[in-house]
């Protein structure tokens, strides 16, 4: 297991900087005309627009082992609508207007979850069995809430930061990860929740989060000697530290959000796609809780 990690892990970590980086550098690039007005920011291309495509690219992988875990469980749900509904929910957030009134935000997202909530009772209905129309219309909206409004908050911190404080969020939340698995090999003795993760230590979890501490202090101070953000975020040491510490607890409860679905099911893994690591929930699935503190967060301070 750790040698696919050491080995896969490197490799999408090169990824996701390619990604970011393309990100930043459209930032800054003029954007064709074509380009609908109110997406484009200041006639530069969209933020986020890289990420926002490699969202797109991964629903329907994610979807399919969501459908698993539901029929796993016994709810019946088409990946399709499930496909549908984590779609709906990113671009409900990537594509409102810029300069939207909470209002209106509130209104598009509403009518996006109405949209969803219609198609998974209008898809679950070709089947003239009404049993599961509820569990169905559940499936979807939990779909457009996990996969869609999580991964679109992400969408809307690119929108107010620069590319590389993503990746500094990315950073610290899987950096607890890294530090609770080898803090929890070394010296884990009392489980953290046996029930739901027998895995997951005490031990872990602080060593998790004084690792992700440790980053978030770290992070702070390369945005501030590099201006990497614009000179947008200045938070002190103490507040970085508290930024990792809060990250890693919120990224950890993510873990044991997907460790709950799964139980609930029966199974361990959501996939088996990525060698080492499970199936794209197993990847994604602390970042995904993580993405409205770290928004918040950013945005009080």
């Amino acid at each position: 297991m750790l040698k696919y990690r050491l080995m896969f892990g490197p490799l999408m970590i090169l990824g996701l900087i390619g990604v970011l980086w393309l990100d930043e550098w459209l930032d800054h690039a003029a954007a064709p005309r074509w380009v609908p007005e109110f997406i484009r920011a200041d006639g530069t291309w969209p933020p986020g627009l890289p990420i926002f495509l490699v969202g797109l690219a991964l629903a329907p992988l994610a979807c399919w082992e969501l459908k698993a875990i539901f029929r796993a469980a016994g709810i019946s749900a088409t990946k399709g609508t499930l496909t549908f509904g984590a779609i709906a929910g990113m671009s409900a957030c990537y594509l409102m207007p810029r300069g939207s009134d909470a209002p209106t935000g509130a209104a598009i997202i509403s009518a996006a979850a109405a949209l969803v909530l219609a198609v998974s009772l209008v898809v679950h209905s070709r089947r003239r069995i009404p049993q599961g129309a509820t569990a169905a219309a559940g499936a979807g909206l939990i779909a457009f809430v996990y996969l869609g409004l999580l991964f679109g908050v992400l969408l809307l911190l690119r929108r107010e930061h620069s590319a590389w404080v993503l990746l500094g969020v990315l950073v610290i939340t899987k950096s607890c990860d890294i530090g609770a698995y080898f803090t929890g090999k070394a010296v884990g003795r009392r489980k953290l929740i046996p029930w739901l993760s027998p895995g997951k230590t005490w031990e872990g979890l602080v060593g998790g989060v004084a690792l992700a501490a440790g980053v978030g202090v770290l992070a702070v101070w390369l945005e501030r000697q590099t201006g990497a953000d614009g000179g947008q975020m200045a938070l002190s040491p103490v507040e970085g530290a508290v930024l990792g510490a809060l990250l890693a607890i919120t990224g950890q409860a993510g873990d044991l959000t997907a460790s709950l679905l799964k139980r609930d099911a029966g199974i361990k893994d959501s996939g088996t796609i990525l060698p080492g690591f499970g199936g794209v929930l197993d990847v994604i699935d602390s970042i995904l809780l993580v993405a409205p503190v770290a928004y918040w967060y950013l945005r009080v301070w």
